[in-house]
């Protein structure tokens, strides 16, 4: 998302009530005594606004108090009407950014070579990668079966987001062969980039062996780093990475906001 403010200002008179006992035309269009709930008044004039493009996508709403000023209204008939603008799928809050309209879905191509930063520059978003922590741990049996090595075997966890114009887009876990690439992880940190990292540890290039997904409800830890409301879904990509040989690089699982992405296969 980009970010850019709204241009919606206050007409300079002071705030009306709620309570008005006569037709009225209020601010921005808002007509008091119409018939129609104030709510709905405001969603749709802000659903007119995203439709013809003077709301791009990406573009960030004022704050609760300036549109409430701009509206004439109070803070709970403004959130009534951001709220049906939410279920509709036209406006997004994020926790910590504030309120935007909704960029198209990403496309997503899942095929050999799937690479988060190129698919995302390619659909005109600013990628990164944000390092969350790594540990080295025993390979359980689900990571030895996947990288195939021993169980017990010294494995590097790395835990990510993945984001697209600062927007989270994906939660992950990787884990890698330990002896194969230490210093990963404090690269990858460093330079908030996968490919860049592995390429400076002598990998560059690797394919896409496998991919399996599932779809579930975000748990709490979802659905805070990926600034999901409560009961959004999330899907699931299990994948396998191989070197060009067809040694085992990495084995992840990635949960991708459900509204965000739009999975592409290509025959």
């Amino acid at each position: 998302m980009s970010g850019t403010p709204n241009t919606l200002s206050a007409k300079g008179h002071s705030p009306m009530t709620e309570a008005a006992d006569t037709p009225s035309e209020g601010r921005e269009g808002v007509a008091r005594g119409s018939g129609v709930t104030l709510w709905r008044q405001i969603a749709q004039r802000l659903e007119e606004q995203i439709l013809s493009g003077a709301l791009k996508p990406g573009a960030r709403l004022p704050v609760e108090a300036e549109l409430s000023e701009t509206f004439g209204v109070n803070r709970h008939t403004l959130r009534r009407a951001l709220a049906h603008l939410a279920e509709q799928g036209l406006i997004e809050a994020t926790a910590g950014r504030g309120t935007f309209v909704k960029e198209p879905p990403l496309r997503y191509p899942i095929g050999s070579r799937t690479r988060f930063s190129e698919i995302v520059a390619a659909g005109g978003r600013e990628p990164f990668g944000r390092f969350l922590g790594s540990k080295v741990e025993p390979a359980c049996p689900d990571v030895a079966r996947e990288l195939a090595l021993p169980e017990g075997t010294p494995v590097l966890r790395i835990e990510s987001i993945h984001e697209a114009d600062g927007v989270p887009i994906s939660f992950g876990t990787a884990w890698f062969p330990h002896a194969r690439l230490r210093d990963l992880d404090l690269i990858y940190a460093a330079t908030g980039s996968l490919t860049r990292a592995l390429a400076t540890l002598g990998i560059e290039d690797y394919r896409r062996r496998e991919t399996r997904i599932t779809a579930r409800p975000a748990t709490a830890r979802e659905l805070e780093l990926l600034s999901l409301a409560p009961g959004r879904a999330v899907l699931v990509l299990e994948r396998l990475d191989v070197e060009p040989n067809g040694t085992p690089l990495q084995w992840g699982r990635s949960s991708f906001a459900a509204d965000r992405v739009q999975l592409v296969f290509k025959a």
